[in-house]
């Protein structure tokens, strides 16, 4: 599915295939990625696997289901053949994989005759490219991953995405997959006001409006509320980061650095410098990526009118 009701057009070759990993019913951000991604005209959505976000909830990975339905259906998007089901829970071993409709489209995508890049973007746990690495190792070469995940370098620590799938992330990190990681401390760069969304977002149609309404909805919850990391006037859109990176690669924003091992216990990164390295940012360009979903969103609401 590919979205180009601009009236600016992408060169064909710079198009990309797109595959969407993500936890969304898990909180608030991630349906702003989705729905950015759904209407970036470079963008080749191939589908969105929907996935778990721990053990909080046994059905988690449904509820991540049905609230990409929801996003489609507030949209008026087709959802035959778009939406799959990701893994309900995280790996028991690093050898053992999740089988799923998720892991399936990531390895028929990669193994597809297609010469264009594909991206995978990951906003939750590696549970899916972990399984599909499992059941096709040939895809390693194949795709380029990104992902909002893991602690800020180099001593690593407790970050939610990780802790859903410890060894999902060490199987990916020993792999040879083309990886790149935005961690904690990066994907935190791009906080907004509420008084911005409502005056930015709100009025954009059925789903600016479901946007900011389920925001609000899961900012009134008590994790969110007891959480010293909202203010109470402000959000952090951190799994939006993924899209931007498909968008402009910021490529003077990033480090090579040989991935790590992760310790069960503490999340810890361990520098074994037997892995291969990956790219890891330590930085994004905000702006851009907030400015690139006002704007798409705002023309997407224009062209529903008529």
């Amino acid at each position: 599915m590919r979205y180009t009701n601009y009236k600016f057009r992408v060169p064909e070759e710079k198009v990309v295939r797109v595959i969407t990993d993500t936890d969304t019913k898990n909180e608030a951000d991630d349906q702003f990625a989705v729905v950015q991604a759904l209407l970036s005209p470079k963008i080749d959505n191939r589908g969105i696997i929907a996935a778990h976000y721990g053990t909080k909830h046994s059905d988690a990975m449904e509820r991540s289901y049905r609230e990409v339905e929801l996003l489609f259906d507030l949209m008026n998007f087709s959802k035959k053949d778009m939406i799959f089901k990701g893994a309900p829970h995280c790996l028991p071993n690093e050898v053992t994989p999740v089988p799923s409709e998720g892991a399936e489209l990531i390895i028929r995508e990669a193994m597809a005759d297609d010469d264009r890049p594909l991206y995978v973007l990951f906003m939750g746990p590696l549970t899916d490219l972990a399984s599909a690495l499992l059941m096709e190792p040939r895809i390693a070469k194949r795709l380029t991953a990104i992902w909002i995940g893991g602690g800020r370098y180099p001593n690593g620590g407790p970050e939610f995405n990780l802790g859903n799938d410890i060894h999902a992330a060490n199987l990916v990190f020993s792999s040879t997959v083309e990886f790149w990681q935005v961690p904690k401390n990066v994907y935190e760069m791009i906080p907004v006001s509420l008084a911005e969304l409502e005056y930015r977002v709100r009025p954009c149609g059925r789903i600016g409006e479901y946007l900011c309404e389920q925001l609000d909805e899961h900012a009134h919850e008590p994790v969110a509320r007891q959480s010293a990391f909202r203010s109470g006037e402000t959000w952090v859109l951190g799994d939006s980061p993924a899209v931007g990176l498909v968008l402009y690669e910021d490529r003077f924003s990033f480090d090579y650095i040989q991935a790590p091992q992760v310790g069960n216990d503490d999340m810890n990164y361990i520098h074994t410098g037997l892995n291969r390295p990956i790219r890891v940012y330590n930085k994004i360009d905000s702006r851009l990526i907030l400015e690139d979903f006002y704007c798409k969103l705002a023309l997407f609401a224009e062209s529903t009118k008529r």
